[in-house]
């Protein structure tokens, strides 16, 4: 089943297009991985999703026009993780992993029914991210992967269909990069859900994704499967260099 269609979805800002005429789809159980060069386009496709910017084309979630989506009602769905997170409060862990159950509230006085019945929800997404010992910390004492870990954990209180992930390993050490990404592929095994993220690492991208969107200046430089879309032909192409090789030389300074 599509969950999330886009279609000629363009992008500009002043004279500059950031993205031309882009066509793609997200089907249930599915995870797309968006990749390219810098400056290529891809948190512009997050954020035109989560209706951050003004955009042309359709962007539909199971056939609804997202423009035509209440903000509360498109957060019980679909869940955006930025990459940088701006935070000038001093609430502890808890409380900002909490605030992901207020898109499940029925209302906006409904505070006490959203605690009530996201209490196992909010305990659970800590005990995902590892957590649980800092949940009374401020958030403000945080380092930057910490912080990376209390957004995720609110998402998965959150509990959409669609995660929409921009760079989720981002300051994250070895440990918590396995770990959320191992934990994204579970998640995803429950119906109905689905997971759209951008990388810059290509190893990630074919190691977890199922299909891949290449993008080359706000253009689609290829789309499908994830080894066909990621071919080393078509990635030096775009970067202008050997991908494939280098990612070879890398990996050989380990030896056998």
């Amino acid at each position: 089943m599509k969950l999330l269609e886009v279609r000629d979805l363009r992008v500009r800002f002043g004279a500059l297009e950031a993205l031309r005429g882009l066509d793609f789809d997200l089907e249930e159980g599915r995870w797309l991985m968006l990749v390219g060069p810098n400056g290529a386009g891809k948190s512009t496709v997050v954020n035109a999703i989560a209706q951050g910017l003004r955009y042309e084309g359709t962007l539909r979630w199971r056939g609804q026009d997202l423009r035509r989506m209440r903000p509360g009602e498109r957060a019980r769905h679909i869940g955006v993780l930025a990459q940088r997170h701006a935070v000038g409060y001093a609430f502890t862990v808890e409380e900002v992993v909490r605030l992901g159950r207020y898109a499940r509230a029925p209302g906006l006085f409904a505070r006490e029914k959203a605690d009530a019945d996201g209490a196992e929800a909010v305990e659970l997404a800590l005990e995902q991210t590892g957590l649980g010992p800092l949940r009374a910390k401020s958030v403000l004492s945080l380092s930057g992967g910490e912080l990376q870990r209390v957004f995720l954990a609110q998402l998965f209180a959150q509990d959409p269909e669609l995660l929409i992930l921009d760079e989720p390993a981002n300051h994250l050490d070895m440990v918590y990069q396995k770990q959320t990404l191992t934990l994204l592929r579970a998640w995803l095994t429950r119906p109905g859900r689905a997971v759209l993220t951008v990388v810059h690492d290509l190893s990630l991208a074919l190691a977890y994704g199922d299909e891949a969107l290449l993008l080359d200046r706000g253009a689609a430089a290829a789309y499908g499967p994830v080894r066909e879309a990621l071919r080393p032909e078509t990635l030096e192409r775009v970067y202008g260099m050997d991908v494939a090789a280098w990612m070879r030389e890398l990996l050989g300074v380990w030896g056998e």
